[in-house]
């Protein structure tokens, strides 16, 4: 067979092939073919017929501003023929149609293993986020992140990894949720964290959010709490006082505990305490100032330094004689106390007031009048008189006995 007639019957059969294709093509067939041109509204596409059809944006996928979101120049597509007119060479082909199909076979098999895909924002509604999944898919605004978010508007065009959450193909509705992939993230991320602190153990983390009760601090993706009484050695009236969110901490981990998904982490036990600085600060016999924080019926409680509290016995507040301290001092009163004992270990210090004042001076003793002179003893020499220890006493012998001698 020569060339020239193989090339005939080559010719013969591309022109069959051709008459076959426009006699079959019809609405609703399927076919393939490659874009050739991409205009603003519409990407032209070849397939190989008479003339080129036509994909209008709102075929190619949903939610987009023009053509070149969806495809590319050379791209190959797989399409639906929506209408064909051949008097006016106008063919209309979906290739959102034939998305949509395939769409929803794979949500179905997604929905079932709750296997985690990415899409792309194309639009921010209402309520939440629209998504092209091959349909149009929907992110409602509590399922975006794992925390509030007021405004969606820089959202589009990011890409999220989501799971399937809800499926309705009947009513063309289909739910995805990133919130979920989020969270199950976290726990996972969680579990490890926790699995490797160690009660005692000291990092730096960073202070998330702030409440009444105390602050929450992010120690490698988990959260742990620092109650308001574990900030600072002072007191602290509430976290905000002391702390700022997105603060870098040194914090002490108190307590894990896995099963409650709980870490108590302390700020002030990864610190020197007070009365470690104390130590090296104050001596004995030193002289420094103070504040009056309590007042006892025995004495007066002074802080000295912060967290650092020492008392001033009532026999060690004055020097005249007082009933009770409140004579003499206040609650929030500044004195200058001096350190009689200083004894960090036991967190004690005996503090005095007076011995920092001169004592007053002592009024002299009046002087005592001088006694009386005494009159001089008179001599007794009656030999009747006894000087012994017998006494002195004189018999009635002694005294009557000569008159009694009358009557004999």
């Amino acid at each position: 067979m020569s060339e020239e007639i193989k090339n005939q019957e080559a010719a013969e059969a591309a022109n069959q092939d051709e008459l076959d294709q426009i006699v079959s093509l019809k609405k609703g067939d399927t076919v393939k073919g490659t874009i050739v041109k991409l205009e603003d509204n519409q990407a032209v596409v070849s397939i190989g017929y008479k003339y080129d059809g036509v994909i209008p944006i709102r075929e190619l996928s949903s939610g987009l501003d023009n053509a070149e979101e969806a495809v590319q120049v050379g791209q190959e597509v797989e399409a639906r023929i929506i209408s064909i007119d051949d008097a006016k060479e106008k063919l209309v082909l979906s290739k959102r149609a034939i998305d949509s199909e395939n769409a929803w076979e794979k949500l179905e098999q997604l929905f079932e293993s709750k296997e985690v895909f990415e899409v792309v924002v194309n639009d921010v509604v209402k309520g939440g986020i629209v998504v092209d999944v091959g349909v149009r898919g929907f992110i409602p605004a509590s399922m975006v992140e794992r925390h509030f978010v007021e405004d969606f508007s820089d959202y589009k065009g990011r890409t999220l990894r989501v799971v399937v959450k809800e499926l309705d193909r009947e009513n063309n509705k289909v739910i995805l949720s990133q919130k979920d992939v989020l969270e199950a993230e976290f726990e996972a991320n969680k579990q490890k964290v926790m699995a490797e602190l160690k009660e005692g153990q000291e990092i730096v983390g960073t202070v998330q959010r702030l409440t009444q009760f105390g602050a929450f601090v992010d120690v490698g993706g988990v959260d742990g709490l620092v109650h308001v009484s574990e900030i600072a050695w002072t007191h602290v009236d509430k976290p905000s006082d002391a702390v700022s969110e997105g603060d870098q901490v040194k914090v002490k981990v108190l307590k894990v505990d896995p099963e409650k998904g709980k870490i108590s982490l302390s700020m002030k036990a990864a610190q020197p305490g007070p009365w470690e600085s104390a130590a090296g600060q104050f001596n004995n016999n030193d002289i420094v100032t103070g504040v009056v924080k309590r007042l006892v019926n025995f004495g007066a409680f002074v802080e000295i330094a912060p967290g650092v509290e020492g008392l001033v016995h009532i026999s060690q507040i004055s020097h005249k004689h007082i009933g009770t301290p409140q004579e003499v001092l206040e609650e929030g009163q500044e004195v200058k106390v001096k350190i009689l004992e200083m004894n960090p270990s036991e967190k004690r210090v005996s503090l005095s007031i007076k011995e920092t004042e001169e004592a007053p001076e002592v009024a002299p003793k009046a002087e005592r009048a001088p006694r009386a002179a005494r009159a001089p003893r008179e001599e007794l020499n009656n030999p009747n008189v006894s000087l012994n220890n017998s006494g002195l006493s004189i018999t009635l012998g002694e005294r009557f006995g000569d008159k009694l001698n009358k009557f004999k």
